[in-house]
């Protein structure tokens, strides 16, 4: 990272980092977040703007695979490494697993922490890929959701979870080719 003056509009940082697996430079304010810069500078709204102080989960990130409330997270600590946002999680025009199972099940009303929630279940079932029912809550937690009283979101994890384990034999028979 390397800070300059650049006279009436005050220090800028420049920062090196990778948005869903795309290289990305920028010259940032100092206190410009993460949730703003990917917000208001690249258009990814998936990551809603909500209580701003990092309580809410509804701009859930993954920062090297950690969820990361991206409104609380200042933009110059994203130097040098990955962000993953909701909008990278569907590949070729297919949604990831994550995303079919919120789908499939109808974890979601309103939709509006449902991006935090499907950072946050990729997460999970990236570190523990059979989550207990308690497990899940646990995780959820972290993400204040208003409509559903979580038990579609429950669902949607474990339906992801299977969907995962399932198309996982699929996957080391092309990784194979």
């Amino acid at each position: 990272m390397n800070s300059d003056m650049t006279g009436d509009t005050g220090t800028r940082l420049t920062i090196d980092f990778a948005v869903d697996g795309r290289p990305r430079t920028e010259r940032i304010a100092p206190n410009t977040v993460l949730l703003d810069l990917l917000r208001d500078r690249y258009g990814m709204t998936g990551a809603k703007a909500s209580c701003e102080r990092g309580v809410c989960g509804a701009c859930t990130t993954l920062i090297d695979g950690t969820p990361s409330a991206s409104c609380s997270v200042f933009a110059f600590s994203v130097d040098g490494r990955d962000v993953e946002t909701v909008a990278g999680q569907a590949s070729g025009g297919e949604l990831s697993p994550v995303q079919r199972a919120f789908a499939e099940c109808g974890g979601f009303q309103c939709g509006y922490c449902t991006p935090g929630m499907i950072m946050l279940t990729t997460a999970l079932l990236r570190e523990d890929p059979e989550p207990d029912d308690e497990t899940i809550r646990s995780w959820i937690s972290s993400n204040v959701c208003r409509c559903t009283g979580y038990q579609m979101i429950i669902d949607s994890v474990r339906r992801a979870a299977e969907l995962i384990r399932d198309d996982e034999p699929a996957r080391d028979i092309e990784d194979a080719r």
